[in-house]
């Protein structure tokens, strides 16, 4: 009676544990409002350039068009998180009435994911960076050694991860349909 009791309990929360993955269903839907934010800045970003293009310096224009790549790269890293995020922890999406699905979609497993949040953050922090340089005159030495210094940060933590993760084989073998990585079987008599 009282092991019956235990093994329903464990079900019950095993259950809610499972389904508790629906609380990022927000989280991800936040993101996805987060985009529409992006998109009014990037709109008043190109207004802005578009409307001053005559009178800017050439300095002021590939400023301009770097705050555009720079929300550019920022709405891509958003909808990896999105996508990634949904599919490795709340479900699958069901894309077979989609013909112009992007392939990438649905195979980037969390490892993936984080390599590529961390490309994008480095590329984000290299257009910071470059947009300083080309105002070098208005910028401090100290803010522009900080700037170099956080950039340096960022590539070194991404190749550092890459390197640990080709280290611990991730991201190695054939990918599973949810993009999970398989991983071969250890033989029976092994230890």
């Amino acid at each position: 009676m009282r092991q019956s009791f235990l093994k329903s309990l464990e079900t019950v929360l095993e259950k809610v544990l499972f389904s508790s993955r629906w609380l990022l269903a927000p989280f991800y839907l936040g993101l996805a409002l987060a985009l529409f934010v992006l998109l009014i800045k990037f709109a008043y970003e190109l207004a802005h350039i578009t409307t001053h293009a005559f009178d800017s310096t050439e300095s002021q224009v590939i400023l301009g068009i770097l705050a555009l790549v720079d929300l550019t790269l920022t709405g891509s890293l958003v909808v990896i998180v999105i996508f990634s995020g949904y599919e490795n922890f709340v479900s699958k999406i069901d894309h077979s009435g989609h013909r112009d699905w992007p392939e990438w979609m649905g195979t980037i497993d969390f490892t993936g994911l984080k390599l590529k949040l961390l490309s994008s953050i480095v590329a984000i922090s290299a257009i910071q960076l470059l947009k300083q340089f080309m105002s070098v005159s208005t910028v401090s030495d100290r803010d522009l050694m900080w700037l170099v210094i956080i950039h340096v940060v960022f590539v070194v933590s991404s190749v550092l991860l890459a390197l640990s993760d080709r280290i611990s084989g991730g991201g190695h073998g054939p990918s599973s349909s949810n993009g999970a990585v398989a991983h071969k079987s250890q033989p029976e008599n092994a230890s």
